[in-house]
């Protein structure tokens, strides 16, 4: 099980992190992978200054509209297929 945890804090807010949010429930949707990955939200991970900030073990990365779609390919499809 991948769990995602996505800052809905006030910065990560404002960058954003409810259309990340969205287009990752998509994304896991589209790919049927419900029963791998666990999406949360959290608030602040303390990497206030970057965009969306995105924590899966415990790395955190940010991720935006335009790279959401890439970081899910490569951090938890490829985790899944480990």
């Amino acid at each position: 099980m991948v769990t995602i945890n996505v800052c809905v804090g006030s910065a990560c807010h404002l960058k954003g992190s409810y259309k990340v949010i969205r287009e990752l429930q998509k994304l896991i949707e589209s790919y049927k992978v419900t029963d791998k990955v666990e999406l949360k939200g959290a608030f602040c991970l303390g990497n206030c200054t970057e965009g969306v900030s995105v924590k899966i073990d415990d790395k955190i990365y940010s991720v935006n509209e335009s790279n959401v779609e890439s970081f899910f390919k490569e951090q938890v499809l490829g985790r899944i297929q480990q």
